[in-house]
């Protein structure tokens, strides 16, 4: 927290970097707003100035998150669906980055995470291995519906 509040020039400038060190949703700018005390009745023009200047773009945000999230972690759509929530991006953001994402790639990613938990259990029962490669799959965010089809999969191929 910043000891006494900025003026709009000087949190403006600040929120420009911010914004241009990495993409930044809308609620991020709100919260670090809040962070350098600035008026609150300031708040919605430094906004709009940051989108008119185009360093916060919503949509470019929900793009790159969705992308970091899938390519590094390996998140399923519901997941980072929920994350998006949060931070309060739109819809039509979350459906247009969640179609970025391939159906070919997404299924691979999820066969092959399914294989290498369901293997690393061995030592566990049948059923218990089952229960903890669900709970692991979907506490990622793949649909369970998809996770039940890649588990009877998995299951066919190593017996």
């Amino acid at each position: 927290m910043y000891k006494k509040a900025l003026t709009p020039q000087q949190a403006l400038q600040k929120l420009r970097h911010y914004c241009a060190y990495q993409e930044r949703s809308h609620q991020d700018v709100r919260e670090k707003l809040q962070q350098l005390a600035c008026a609150k009745k300031e708040h919605d023009a430094i906004i709009s100035s940051l989108i008119e200047d185009d360093y916060l773009n919503e949509e470019r945000f929900a793009l790159a998150f969705a992308g970091g999230k899938w390519r590094t972690k390996r998140w399923g759509r519901n997941r980072i669906r929920f994350e998006l929530k949060q931070k309060k991006v739109s819809d039509y953001c979350i459906k247009k980055a969640l179609q970025e994402i391939e159906e070919e790639d997404y299924l691979s990613v999820l066969s092959r995470l399914t294989a290498d938990k369901y293997l690393s259990l061995s030592d566990h029962q049948y059923i218990v291995r089952i229960k903890k490669t669900t709970d692991y799959l979907i506490a990622r965010g793949f649909e369970p519906e998809l996770v039940r089809a890649a588990l009877a999969d998995c299951r066919a191929e190593t017996k």
